[in-house]
């Protein structure tokens, strides 16, 4: 079951998803807090693991490592000094969430002190005084890891193609997306940037180099679906008409980014060909129209 690709209904989790999101700002923020910044944000990034979604190590306290556990459904901590602690996901406020979270990073000797207001939502409400009873679909959840184990290992392959700078892939607890970028070396023109509830500096710091993006949402924002979105900035002339793969991969006005129905992917005879389908042509668009050095910047896939 580790390379199936399972059927995901946003709308039927949604109200989980909003939680779970929620959720992963509290840890992500902590990490935020306390690590120190990696160009484009990349210090306060989730990584996919069998398990779940992991920080890796941050340095606080002894070392502390936080995992949300979508197995168990639990969120387990973990300090260099061999302390372990968790706490349940299970239906609940956020509010009660936040208060579990600062005791299990007391539990670890660690500092509970981060920014409590949410980034990247709309009408953002501070942790502590979020009351509302959130719903946990432990199933649901479960099926978004497997989706993510799936798209994690196409996008590391798509990865390995690029000798130039590229991100690793990560999920932004802030956008709620699972991304892998690419960089040309050349600057890029001042972000607009306009966010909401993002400083604009960090949005500006995020583009302040030419990039082509691809990325995974399990919905929202906009869309009532699951999709694979792939972007270029600045966007090039002629990007937005560049014909790209797979059949079901369009342009979308409202969004300014090509989109992928998660569902073509899943349903598509070879899952993991589609999607690198979608990754591989949308980044060959912006390569060329932006006037990429391709053999400078590209080898061979999974070979040294």
């Amino acid at each position: 079951m580790s390379t199936a690709w399972p059927k995901l209904d946003y709308l039927a989790w949604r109200e989980t998803a909003s939680a779970f999101h929620l959720y992963l700002q509290v840890a992500g923020k902590y990490r935020l807090a306390h690590t120190p910044w990696l160009n484009q944000s990349w210090n306060a990034t989730f990584y996919v693991t069998p398990r779940g979604l992991t920080t890796s190590a941050i340095p606080d306290g002894s070392g502390i490592e936080i995992l949300f556990d979508l197995h168990d459904h639990v969120v387990i901590g973990t300090s260099g000094d061999g302390r372990k602690a968790s706490l349940a996901l299970r239906p609940m406020t956020v509010a009660a969430f936040h208060a579990d979270f600062l005791g299990l990073i007391a539990a670890l000797g660690g500092t509970p002190n981060f920014h409590g207001v949410p980034n990247e939502v709309p009408y953002p409400v501070p942790f502590a005084e979020d009351d509302r009873e959130r719903p946990y679909d432990a199933d649901a959840v479960r099926r978004f890891h497997q989706a993510l184990l799936c798209i994690d290992r196409v996008f590391k392959t798509f990865r390995t193609s690029f000798l130039g700078k590229a991100s690793p892939v990560h999920l932004f607890w802030g956008s709620f997306d699972l991304a892998v970028t690419r960089f040309s070396g050349r600057p890029a023109p001042l972000h607009p940037a306009g966010i909401p509830a993002l400083p604009n500096d960090v949005a500006q710091e995020a583009y302040d180099q030419e990039v082509s993006s691809a990325g995974f949402w399990p919905g929202g924002g906009g869309i009532d679906y699951p999709a694979f979105y792939a972007y270029a900035y600045p966007a090039p002339s002629g990007f937005r008409a560049a014909n790209v793969e797979p059949d079901a991969a369009f342009w979308s006005e409202d969004l300014s980014e090509f989109m992928l129905p998660y569902e073509a992917v899943q349903s598509a005879p070879d899952p993991d060909g589609a999607l690198m389908a979608f990754l591989v042509s949308t980044y060959g668009a912006a390569a060329d129209l932006g006037g990429w050095d391709r053999d400078l910047l590209e080898c061979e896939p999974g070979r040294p």
